[in-house]
């Protein structure tokens, strides 16, 4: 017996009756071909060329065949439209991005028409396909270089969820996962922070103010409230003080001040930097710790001048304090510890490095995600169009 099976024919009514099945009961073609035992493409020739006759339309050759044309095209149309509406948001993306898309829904579409969709070649989809899993191509390069420039930028301290805030923001698409594992690959890794020191000393004899705060650090507008601190400095030459003003509204440092010596001058210069920067209403809060320097009647003086009420935290309860002590952790872990015994002068400009850094290019959660600076005008503007 052969093996080539001989061509069947089959009469006009039957081939009549399994269009009918198709046009009149509902069945699709695949469903209508397979319970009669028939071909799907041979079933569809006899529906072509029922419903032209049908019509009572003689097709010629060439209008048989741009009607097929048109019905394909057609039904291009259609799939194009049942493609997911994520596909059309990710065509600003990079072509890997698009490719894992486009194989993602290779079952349910043809390749060439999301390639199409997609705005990519099928050469270069099929190339990519083709490239073995340990590649890694061009946009994967830069992202990585990326990631390691910003970690270098902020001297090792960014962690993954921060990372990916960063990439975010700059507009990759990545996943704290797929940052996780970038870093891993790149043996980057963050040091464990130090354990928080009390160092507030204060005279018995000098005033102290009330806690207008009671740990209430987030005010409603800038220059409501403002927190000051000082923090020790280790360098190779002796140790050196750092004095901060920070507006809680925005965690901006809006005055600062650094010297080898921990005095009220210190905190007074950084008050009156901030001060000048701002130029606040009288009514201004400045919080703080009950530190000598913050108690004296020389700082005291200086606040009764500007019309800046005090507000004091309790001896050694950081959490008083709570937000301008998270800068110095930040300061001392994420920068100054990573420069071995550094002079007084480059502390001085390492210091103010970093106040550009943090103000600037800091991501604070509490500010959604924005940096200090970022925050403050993003509010303008929502204020404008107020």
């Amino acid at each position: 017996m052969s093996l080539k099976q001989s061509h069947k024919s089959y009469p006009q009514a039957f081939k009549d009756e399994a269009v009918l099945m198709v046009l009149d009961q509902g069945y699709s073609v695949a469903d209508a071909a397979k319970s009669l035992g028939v071909g799907t493409s041979l079933l569809y020739k006899w529906k072509e060329k029922y419903e032209a006759q049908r019509q009572g339309i003689a097709l010629e050759e060439s209008e048989r065949d741009e009607l097929k044309r048109l019905r394909k095209e057609n039904k291009e149309l259609r799939m194009e439209k049942e493609i997911p509406k994520k596909g059309k948001r990710l065509l600003c993306e990079r072509n890997e991005v698009r490719y894992r898309f486009i194989k993602k829904h290779s079952n349910q579409f043809p390749v060439a028409l999301l390639c199409r969709v997609m705005c990519v070649s099928k050469s270069g989809y099929y190339d990519w396909l083709k490239r073995p899993a340990n590649v890694i191509s061009l946009d994967t390069l830069k992202l990585y270089r990326r990631v390691r420039r910003l970690f270098e930028k902020s001297r090792g301290s960014l962690g993954n969820r921060e990372m990916m805030k960063k990439l975010r923001k700059e507009g990759y698409q990545v996943g704290r996962y797929a940052v996780r594992k970038m870093m891993r690959r790149l043996r980057l890794k963050v040091t464990q922070r130090q354990a928080y020191k009390v160092t507030t000393q204060r005279k018995h004899s000098d005033a102290v103010a009330d806690n207008l705060l009671n740990m209430n650090f987030n005010p409603s507008a800038a220059n409501q409230v403002w927190a000051g601190d000082v923090t020790y400095l280790k360098t190779g030459e002796g140790w050196m003080y750092l004095a901060v003003v920070m507006d809680l509204y925005s965690r901006r440092i809006v005055g600062w001040h650094i010297d080898k010596r921990m005095t009220t001058d210190l905190i007074s210069k950084a008050l009156m930097k901030a001060y000048n920067l701002r130029q606040p209403a009288r009514g201004l809060v400045f919080h703080s710790d009950r530190g000598s320097q913050y108690t004296s009647k020389q700082f005291g003086k200086l606040l009764s001048n500007y019309g800046i009420r005090a507000s004091m935290g309790d001896v050694g309860a950081c959490w008083d304090n709570a937000v301008v002590e998270r800068f110095f952790g930040s300061l001392k872990h994420d920068w100054i510890f990573k420069v071995a015994q550094p002079t007084r002068e480059f502390m001085k400009q390492d210091v103010t490095t970093y106040m550009k850094y943090y103000n600037l290019e800091r991501l604070h959660s509490a500010n959604g995600d924005l940096s200090p600076v970022e925050f403050e005008n993003s509010q303008l503007k929502v204020s404008s169009l107020a």
